[in-house]
């Protein structure tokens, strides 16, 4: 399912979405970084949503319509949304802080245990890695993202995936075999 905030598909929007999309493909997907997303972008069960907020204020508007509207989704049609905010929280540190603030708009809508918030960023950096290390890769996406999943769709996920504590690890295996240049490659393929 594709959509914007505003319900209408700008020129723009389609080309984040486009870019979100090939992303997710090559590189979640195709380096199968998380096992459980090809069901799920098969199925064409992910909201696409581009939101046009400028500040953290607007983001968290459309963060808390986001969570409202996957709460009352059926899951068989939507079951996960991707948040895209192009505009809003360019900053890593900026957005790794905003991160507080959906957290807390989850447990504000009483959708802890529900509703869970991950991250990506195209500057994403885990705590004690330098910016350039192949690590980070695993949560940057094209752009700012809040990844709105199901906790009942993981938990199924989880279960039906034998060693699912192991897929952190071999993310880190994928990626440090295939370097920087190999990553920027998968993504520029045709």
């Amino acid at each position: 399912m594709t959509t914007s905030a505003s319900a209408t598909i700008s020129p723009l929007s389609s080309e984040v979405i486009a870019h979100t999309k090939l992303w997710l493909e090559r590189a979640v997907i195709g380096l199968n970084l998380c096992p459980f997303a090809k069901a799920v972008f098969i199925k064409d069960q992910i909201r696409y949503v581009v939101s046009t907020a400028q500040t953290p204020e607007e983001l968290l508007a459309d963060l808390v319509k986001e969570l409202q509207f996957l709460h009352q989704a059926d899951p068989e049609a939507v079951d996960t949304t991707l948040l895209i905010h192009p505009d809003a929280l360019r900053d890593f540190l900026d957005y790794n802080d905003f991160l507080d603030a959906a957290d807390a708009a989850v447990d504000e809508l009483e959708l802890d245990g529900e509703i869970q918030i991950a991250s990506f960023h195209p500057d994403y950096q885990f705590a004690g890695t330098e910016a350039d290390d192949i690590s980070n890769y695993t949560n940057r996406a094209p752009y700012p993202t809040l990844h709105l999943l199901r906790e009942v769709s993981v938990e199924r996920a989880v279960d039906a995936f034998p060693d699912a504590s192991e897929i952190f690890n071999k993310n880190m295996q994928t990626l440090h075999q295939l370097g920087l240049d190999g990553w920027q490659k998968v993504l520029k393929e045709g």
